[in-house]
């Protein structure tokens, strides 16, 4: 398990149950440092203001063999879909924290959109215009903070009553130094209108076309066996898929973390 994979699960997770004031879309935890948890472990500096140094150092030691080719997923999917939420928060969020180090992930917000020659509505989305305004926050996320970082973003308005409206706080969470008016200028602006092409593009460029979403890809490839596998335990098809030496993840071995409690 690499840091940055064990700061989204297990520190994440101690930092949510010792803040009880954690409600979801009615108030956030107050951070332990200035940086999110997704950057805890980026450096030594951060781990010591964050103190998690230790904590760090052990994830550090038992990252798997970086030169073995991650399994390469990619997930076309639609913001408002009900099935493309359950798969993302259900089956690849859950997997993708745990396995972070042995699988490369690409998100493609745009599904079963259609692309029109239309200067006020460039694009037609299944479940409507919120949709297409879901579909072009997330691709401006993902290209403003990054693939991983805007996961995590993506994760928590997934999981939220209210997609759209769950954008701006999931943002201030997770990358505070992002401003909502950047994103909002992305939106409004060319750059979500080229974001969204590129994404229409790659979803026209599928071999076999998609015909449902979510659409899941391994190596750039589609398989209606891994289509089953996925939705049913993506975690261990990854596990199977990884040609490396199997992560502790993977194999069910023990890693012995020293524990932190919560005292009153």
């Amino acid at each position: 398990m690499s840091a940055s994979m064990k700061l989204s699960g297990l520190l994440f997770v101690v930092f949510l149950i010792c803040n009880d004031r954690w409600t979801f879309g009615m108030s956030h935890p107050k951070p332990a440092c200035r940086y999110p948890p997704s950057q805890w472990c980026r450096s030594l500096e951060i781990a010591v203001e964050c103190k998690v140094q230790k904590q760090c150092m052990e994830l550090n030691a038992v990252k798997p063999n970086q030169t073995v080719a991650p399994v390469s997923f990619s997930l076309y999917y639609e913001s408002l879909c009900p099935d493309c939420r359950v798969f993302i928060t259900q089956q690849l969020f859950p997997t993708w924290v745990m396995l972070q180090d042995i699988m490369s992930l690409t998100l493609v917000p745009y599904g079963n959109a259609k692309e029109v020659l239309s200067a006020n509505s460039p694009f037609i989305c299944q479940h409507g215009a919120p949709e297409c305004r879901g579909n072009m926050i997330e691709a401006c996320m993902i290209h403003l903070v990054g693939n991983s970082l805007a996961f995590h973003i993506i994760y928590c308005m997934e999981s939220s009553t209210d997609v759209l409206n769950a954008a701006q706080p999931c943002l201030q969470v997770y990358a505070p130094s992002v401003s909502w008016s950047s994103v909002e200028s992305c939106v409004n602006g060319r750059l979500g209108y080229q974001l969204m092409h590129a994404n229409a593009v790659m979803t026209r460029a599928l071999n076999p076309a998609h015909t449902h979403v979510p659409w899941v890809t391994f190596d750039g490839e589609y398989t209606k066996e891994n289509e089953a596998k996925a939705m049913s335990s993506l975690f261990h098809l990854v596990c199977e898929l990884y040609k490396g030496v199997k992560p502790p993840a993977c194999t069910g071995a023990s890693v012995q973390l020293s524990g932190s409690f919560c005292s009153p």
